[in-house]
């Protein structure tokens, strides 16, 4: 773990953001919902790896 995930969270937050904004501009509420998951899913998944990255530096 570390880096690598840390870059595919990121990523996942990108494409989420991507969906998000497609599925808006077309009108595609299920696009939409599906890129405001990956989001929340993106933002849940960085802050665990802040959680152990808080417990690995003491």
């Amino acid at each position: 773990m570390g880096t690598d995930d840390k870059i595919r969270n990121a990523a996942q937050g990108v494409e989420g953001d991507i969906k998000a904004a497609a599925g808006r501009a077309t009108g595609d509420e299920r696009l939409e919902a599906e890129g405001k998951k990956d989001q929340i899913v993106s933002d849940l998944k960085q802050a665990g790896e802040k959680v152990k990255d808080a417990f690995r530096r003491d």
